[in-house]
């Protein structure tokens, strides 16, 4: 095996043990240098003019034989240095080399220059200029490919597809670290090819001095891209629902083209006229009673993923709300409206306890003591899915209480208080007002209780009063009030707070399907329906079909969708062959704004303007330039040398 020396003038030699051959040239010298010559001495008449002949002869002769000595000496110098073969490169030339590729094939690689897709230009780009015998890995968004070759990844990389994921630098460099080997004695290259949005920044993380960064920037001279990014649905008119669709990244003054399909046939068609902020909002009408499975269309150049935007409306399902109660009042009533919700309201001594588990909620109203019958089932209801709503009487057995509410969070009724109390503090940013205050009402006109109880609680407070007390607390399904809400001893009732408070109480209790989902966000669906102990419930579009997590209850099943599906559009929801709902999933709207980052002034990287001249910079750095062939053209210049010396000079 050869061993590589690097000499202190840069020269560096594969065969260096051959240099101990120099030494020899001082044979020859030594030879020139002792060789004694005897001359024999002849007597003649007249030698002065022979002495002068033989003197410059013996001159001429000296300063040949000294040429000669030098020119073979130079030729057999040269000759052992071509035989060691001297090179010069770089320093790293001679280490191994890892190299290691990120191909972005997000959705923002869709933009198109002189046509090709940046997506599939990159792709033409690598393989035009990878060695097909370099051995490298490459990994994409969502797909890896470890120690392979060009013919191992050519089919996979041509029919790459793209993905709503993005990696950031910081998640491409983990990434990478795993796919490079632990040597220390490597040279590990990472090429970075992407259209470096803005929003794969780095969070600060710490470099790795290690692994060379190489940036190819791959952008479209088109910085324009229209999107649908989002819409919401406003059903409070009894006949027509109004539908917002907002877009951004238009042109002032633009009118675009927007359609509303239904299925495959067109119900509306619009236009989307943008502000100077490049935004717009459209609204169309529809039949609050059609069932519609619908699909936004735009026609756009910039990117492609994000011209189309899926929703469905489906039938509503009613949630059951039971109310326990002992109360006169019908507030609870004129709450829960038959629009949304099936209501039932029945007093204690007449319940039918196995009604419970058919419930989505249960609202324990105004009642003097909680039988210890019904805790059990009403523990199990809530360890069921179910939500329970605690409201006390002013007369509550505080024992009776305390022995069902210990089992929330450590809850109790510690003693009455008999003073007035304002409700002055809103948890603004409690699940349960999620989305219901555009902005933080501080001066409402308060509601208030006459008397009211000391709580003990690990729940959060959702209304306070102004001492900091609370008036309600709870999450995820449990909720316990601290005063009664009878007329004669609060007007919590008529206050506008009750609205959002106890629908959204019972709204929450069923997860009901939003019009439309983001894909790769956890999203928590609820289906009624009654299972069989084996049954399982499936999602399908066209030939796609997979069973998402789903959690079984009483009377219902919930749908856990994170990782699947991977593409947009309309998917229906089957049990066995039954059709139950559709559901509708889009692309998430974050690479649709066409904005980069400076590569030139990130640290610790070296950018090049195209993936061909990464290659070309790549193989200089790799390249070794070997001189031997200069040193055996010197070698035959002496040999010419002497033979010169030998014809010319006598």
């Amino acid at each position: 095996m050869p061993i590589f020396v690097q000499s202190t003038l840069g020269m560096q030699f594969k065969h260096p043990e051959i240099l101990w051959a120099l030494f020899l040239l001082i044979i020859p010298v030594l030879i020139h240098l002792f060789q004694l010559r005897r001359f024999k001495k002849t007597p003649f008449t007249n030698v002065a003019m022979l002495q002068k002949v033989v003197a410059e002869s013996r001159k001429s002769n000296t300063l040949k034989k000294w040429l000669l000595l030098a020119t073979r000496l130079l030729l057999l110098a040269s000759l052992i240095i071509a035989f060691a073969q001297p090179f010069s490169s770089a320093a790293t030339a001679l280490q191994e080399k890892e190299m290691v590729i990120y191909l972005d094939n997000s959705f923002s690689m869709q933009a198109k220059n002189n046509g090709v897709s940046l997506l599939e230009k990159s792709v033409q780009d690598l393989i035009r200029n990878i060695n097909g015998e370099a051995v490298f890995s490459l990994f994409t968004n969502e797909h890896s490919f470890r120690d392979v070759d060009l013919k191992d990844v050519q089919n996979q990389l041509l029919s790459l597809s793209y993905s709503h994921k993005q990696l950031n630098l910081d998640d491409i460099l983990l990434k990478a670290n795993t796919l490079f080997s632990k040597s220390s004695g490597t040279v590990k290259n990472l090429l970075i090819i992407s259209d470096f949005q803005q929003r794969m920044a780095s969070n600060g993380a710490t470099s790795d001095s290690t692994i060379n960064s190489y940036y190819v920037p791959v952008r479209s001279p088109n910085l324009s891209n229209v999107s649908i990014d989002s819409i919401y649905l406003d059903d409070d008119f009894s006949v027509q629902s109004s539908l917002t669709v907002l877009l951004s990244g238009g042109v002032q003054d633009d009118a675009l083209p927007i359609s509303l399909y239904n299925g495959s046939s067109l119900i509306a068609k619009s236009a989307a006229k943008f502000s100077a902020t490049g935004v717009s909002e459209v609204i169309f009408s529809i039949p609050n009673t059609d069932e519609i499975n619908g699909r936004l269309v735009i026609a756009d150049n910039g990117l492609g993923y994000d011209n189309q935007f899926y929703f469905n409306i489906d039938r509503k399902e009613k949630v059951k709300v039971l109310a326990i109660s002992s109360s006169n009042s019908d507030y609870l009533k004129r709450l829960y409206t038959e629009d949304d919700f099936d209501f039932r309201k029945v007093p204690l001594d007449q319940l039918d306890y196995s009604s419970i588990d058919e419930q989505n909620t249960v609202i324990l109203d105004n009642l003097r003591s909680v039988p210890n019958s019904l805790q059990q089932i009403l523990l199990s209801f809530k360890n069921s899915g179910g939500t329970i709503v605690v409201i006390p009487s002013e007369e509550s057995e505080l024992a009776s209480y305390n022995d069902f509410l210990s089992g929330f969070s450590n809850t109790s009724l510690i003693a009455g208080v008999p003073n007035r109390a304002d409700i002055t503090s809103i948890s603004f940013d409690h699940p349960l007002y999620k989305n219901v205050f555009e902005r933080r009402v501080t001066n409402f006109q308060y509601p208030k209780v006459e008397k009211y109880y000391r709580l003990q609680s690990n729940l959060p407070q959702i209304l306070s009063f102004g001492n900091n007390e609370p008036f309600l607390v709870g999450i995820n399904g449990f909720y316990c009030f601290t005063s009664s809400l009878e007329t004669e001893n609060s007007n919590f009732t008529s206050s506008p707070l009750i609205v959002p408070t106890f629908y959204n109480m019972a709204m929450r209790s069923l997860q009901q399907s939003r019009i439309q989902h983001t894909l790769g966000q956890e999203e928590l669906v609820d289906i009624p329906t009654q299972m069989g102990h084996d049954d399982i419930l499936r999602i399908s579009k066209d030939n796609q079909e997979f069973i998402p997590l789903q959690q079984n209850l009483p009377n219902k099943v919930r749908l856990t969708f994170d990782e699947n599906p991977t593409e947009d559009g309309i998917y229906t929801i089957k049990q066995k062959e039954e059709e139950l709902r559709n559901i509708s999933f889009n692309y998430p709207r974050t690479e649709s704004r066409l904005v980069y980052l400076d590569t030139e002034n990130l640290p610790n990287t070296n950018t090049q303007d195209s993936i061909a001249a990464l290659f070309t910079y790549l193989d200089a750095e790799s390249n070794i330039a070997a001189y031997w062939k200069w040193f055996v053209i010197l070698a035959l210049l002496f040999a010419l040398i002497e033979v010169i010396i030998q014809k010319f000079i006598p």
